[in-house]
C-alpha cells in the first residue's frame, strides 16, 4: 500500500522524519515524564540537579529539533546542503556519544564510576541484555541508539 502512495525516495524521507521525531521526543522528555519501566525519573533526579537536567535536555534536544523542523519544511524536496550536513553532524556526534557512554563500557572495558551511576539512574528500568562490565543498556536507550543508527542509514541512502 505504501509503495502505491509514496515513491521509494519519499518513503525513506518519511522514515527519516519518523526517526527524527522519535529522537526529539525521547531526548526532550525521557528525564522528565515517567514512562513506566522505560525510565526512572526520580532516580535520574537523584543524580542531577534540576538546572543540570534543563541544560542537558536543551543541549541534547535543540539541535535535533532544528533539524526536524527544517526537514519537515523541506518535505518532498531535496534537502539543502546545509541541512544535510546539519543532520549528519548532529546525528553523527550523538551516535559517537552513545557509543562512548553505553556501548564501549558495555562491550570493551569497565568504568566502575559510570557503572555505579548508571545502576542508580537506570537499575530499575527494563533491559533485555545481560550485564557486562557493570553496565547494562536499558531498553529505552537501546531503542534510541538503534533509531540514531537508522537515521544515519536513511541519510546515507537518501
Amino acid at each position: 500500500m505504501m509503495e502505491q502512495v509514496f515513491p521509494a525516495s519519499q518513503r525513506v524521507e518519511i522514515i527519516c522524519l519518523g526517526l527524527q521525531l522519535f529522537q526529539v521526543l525521547f531526548l526532550s522528555l525521557h528525564d522528565w515524564i515517567p514512562l513506566g519501566g522505560f525510565n526512572d525519573v526520580a532516580a535520574v533526579r537523584s543524580q542531577d540537579t534540576t538546572l543540570r537536567l534543563i541544560i542537558v535536555t536543551l543541549a541534547q534536544s535543540v539541535p535535533f529539533s532544528i533539524g526536524l523542523l527544517f526537514s519537515v519544511l523541506h518535505l518532498g524536496r531535496p534537502y539543502p546542503h546545509w541541512l544535510y550536513m546539519w543532520l549528519w553532524i548532529s546525528y553523527g556526534l550523538i551516535f559517537v556519544g552513545e557509543l562512548r557512554a553505553w556501548w564501549i563500557p558495555y562491550l570493551l572495558y569497565a568504568e566502575p564510576e559510570r557503572a555505579a551511576r548508571y545502576e542508580i539512574m537506570f537499575g530499575k528500568t527494563h533491559h533485555f541484555l545481560p550485564t557486562r562490565n557493570g553496565v547494562v543498556p536499558n531498553s529505552a536507550h537501546t531503542m534510541l541508539h538503534v533509531a540514531t543508527a537508522a537515521t544515519l542509514f536513511t541519510l546515507l541512502v537518501n
